[in-house]
């Protein structure tokens, strides 16, 4: 509160002890007490201020009486404060053993027994004792039932029975009364399950709570939709679901390639073409590249002419040069295939690139070179270092970057120093 605003408090009250003061000392009042032959007589100020000192001092030998019965319930609640502090240290430490041990004690005290018992269950959880961490739960529910709850999903979905967490969820998901953690258990059990239904119900509710965060969010609706899709069982659902959803899920780059590869897969390769490069055209992205480079079908040579043009803006995208280069396999240009592939290996190595040159210096008949290709591309897929000395297909490949040429506002090529 502001100086002004205390001064001003002081000088109201000052103004009404004041008034107060002259109304009672014109008529201070009367009483009389009489009882077995004592007698007192005072004014009705005094009679107050009497009774409220009595009361005080009433309270106070009240409290001193119960000081010594107090200190053993005091001495209790501050240590299972205690370890309830140290047992969610521990939980946090990854000291399960320990955590569980002082959350069980900390749950004595009524006002701490729902919290404690909580972290208690998934301490054991984490321990993979789920059989414990149920019976915590069973005593947790009795004072928090909606956070026990979920936590029995998560438990569940952790011991491998996400069908069993999804029916403890379900009822609660159709009445709308799922907390955000109940909704993201729900998306998650119905994942595990295979029912991608469920799981895109759970979107929205999570979506409106923002308890996820963006990044969060984000994470768990790419993970739902591409499962969504990769489930779809014929070309008529797959278009169906694709239609139902929201503009801005369509424009996931994971679930862009997700409906494309699927969509390919039935034969759609001309809308599954068309979703991605109408993608690329608002915003380049190597993971839809990639997957428009792999696509069977179409014309050849105009897409070659398509990669080519995007080249002239993205030169030094390996993931572009390897699908110009598998285009250039199909057309059986293995000249310029191994061009494109030599300079995607030089700037990013990867089995596929490995592969397609493998199949372009067999186009041309070099069997020798096709093989060490070949073996590069099986190693990268294990994980092993690829050998340079002998295994690269080219003593001098240029592993710079291109520099892409800059102009300034009037189109003039800018000098580099």
């Amino acid at each position: 509160m502001k100086l002004w605003r205390w001064i001003l408090l002081l000088v109201v009250v000052a103004a009404l002890a004041a008034f107060g003061w002259h109304w009672v000392a014109a008529d201070p009042g009367y009483v009389l007490v009489r009882i077995r032959g004592w007698q007192v007589e005072t004014s009705l100020l005094a009679a107050v201020v009497i009774l409220l000192l009595a009361w005080a001092v009433l309270a106070g030998l009240w409290r001193l009486a119960r000081w010594p019965f107090g200190a053993l319930s005091r001495r209790h609640r501050r240590l299972s404060r205690q370890r309830l502090g140290e047992g969610l240290v521990a939980l946090t430490e990854g000291r399960h053993g320990d955590a569980e041990r002082d959350l069980n004690r900390a749950s004595r005290l009524a006002a701490l027994r729902g919290p404690a018992l909580l972290a208690s269950a998934e301490a054991a959880s984490r321990r993979g004792e789920h059989g414990r961490a149920l019976e915590a739960l069973d005593e947790a529910a009795q004072v928090a039932p909606r956070a026990a709850r979920v936590l029995r999903a998560r438990v569940l979905r952790r011991d491998g029975k996400p069908a069993e967490a999804l029916a403890l969820l379900a009822p609660d998901a159709d009445a709308s009364q799922l907390s955000p953690g109940g909704w993201r258990e729900l998306a998650l059990a119905a994942l595990a399950t295979g029912d991608t239904r469920r799981a895109r119900e759970a979107l929205e509710p999570l979506q409106k709570s923002g308890a996820l965060g963006a990044r969060g969010y984000a994470a768990l609706e790419e993970r739902v939709l591409v499962a969504s899709l990769d489930a779809a069982p014929d070309a008529a659902a797959l278009n169906t679901l694709w239609s139902q959803l929201p503009k801005p899920q369509r424009r996931v780059s994971a679930t862009i390639d997700a409906y494309a590869r699927r969509a390919a897969g039935f034969g759609l390769v001309l809308p599954a073409m068309d979703e991605l490069e109408s993608a690329l055209r608002r915003e380049w992205s190597p993971l839809l590249v990639g997957t428009w480079g792999t696509l069977p079908g179409g014309d050849m040579e105009a897409r070659l002419r398509r990669a080519e043009g995007w080249l002239d803006a993205h030169p030094n995208d390996p993931v572009l040069l390897l699908a110009a280069g598998r285009l250039c396999v199909r057309l059986k240009l293995w000249g310029k295939a191994r061009q494109y592939l030599e300079r995607s290996l030089a700037l990013e190595p990867g089995a596929g690139a490995w592969e397609a040159l493998g199949d372009a210096c067999a186009g041309q008949g070099d069997a020798t070179q096709a093989q060490r290709c070949y073996r590069n591309a099986l190693a990268a897929v294990r994980g092993e270092a690829v050998p340079r000395a002998g295994g690269a297909p080219g003593p001098g490949i240029d592993t710079r970057g291109i520099a892409v040429e800059e102009r300034d506002q009037h189109g003039v090529p800018r000098l580099r120093g």
